[in-house]
């Protein structure tokens, strides 16, 4: 008996084959195998495919759709329209693309408007998006993205909010001043990424030492390390014994 996650079979067999638009999927391209572990529907991007940089269009569907209203409602149309630059929905999520200048005004709404409460900030974190596939990084795909998640407690709901920033000017402003919790994120966020959140309390260092250079989680970030030797072996630093992909 199949049912709806059955992946068998011939749909199953050509969808885990050799990536199509630039996709791969499943966990090692292995497929009409019947597999039932789950990483079978894993899609991964190919190095140089695509990248969805598109809006979705409305209506978005559930409610996103009210709260997308309700957040027109709360700043107006003018600044919403400058503010989100697109919306993507994508696996049952919403992602609101926001300009940097615009990030205070609508956090603020969203946590204080009634009809939105997204009362809580439960995580801040970066991505660096450099030969990450797809289009090539620049002035109008930055590679520094930082992102949001809103929960709001009173309407069981989740929201995410990215700022896109460039290397060579990596400031957004803070939001610890609407999400107090946003503190320890962005100063995680600063030190892994380099990103400067203006307006911080003590924008310092907290897991690297003060002095230290460069921002680990970059992806020009070197992956350094010492050759080391056992049984008459030696193992090269990770840098020089593969090509990571």
């Amino acid at each position: 008996m199949t049912g709806p996650g059955d992946r068998s079979g011939t749909d199953a067999s050509q969808g885990a084959a050799a990536g199509s638009g630039g996709f791969r999927k499943g966990a090692f391209g292995v497929s009409g195998s019947g597999d039932t572990s789950g990483f079978g529907g894993l899609v991964r991007v190919e190095p140089g495919g695509a990248v969805a940089l598109h809006s979705t269009d409305r209506p978005y569907g559930g409610w996103f759709d009210e709260v997308t209203d309700a957040l027109i409602e709360a700043v107006g149309a003018a600044t919403y329209a400058a503010a989100v630059r697109r919306v993507l929905v994508d696996r049952g999520e919403i992602t609101y693309f926001v300009a940097r200048e615009h990030l205070l005004t609508l956090v603020q709404a969203l946590r204080d408007d009634e009809a939105l409460r997204f009362e809580l900030c439960s995580s801040v974190s970066g991505v660096d998006y450099e030969g990450s596939g797809g289009p090539e990084v620049g002035p109008g795909r930055p590679r520094l993205h930082v992102v949001y998640h809103l929960t709001s407690m009173t309407y069981r709901r989740r929201i995410r909010l990215e700022v896109a920033v460039t290397v060579e000017d990596p400031h957004v402003p803070s939001v610890s001043g609407v999400y107090p919790t946003a503190d320890w994120h962005e100063r995680e966020t600063h030190d892994m990424f380099g990103v400067v959140f203006d307006g911080h309390p003590a924008l310092t260092r907290i897991l690297m030492p003060d002095d230290w250079d460069g921002f680990p989680q970059r992806k020009d970030y070197p992956l350094g390390g010492v050759p080391v030797e056992y049984h008459d072996a030696t193992i090269p630093p990770p840098d020089t014994r593969r090509s990571y992909r």
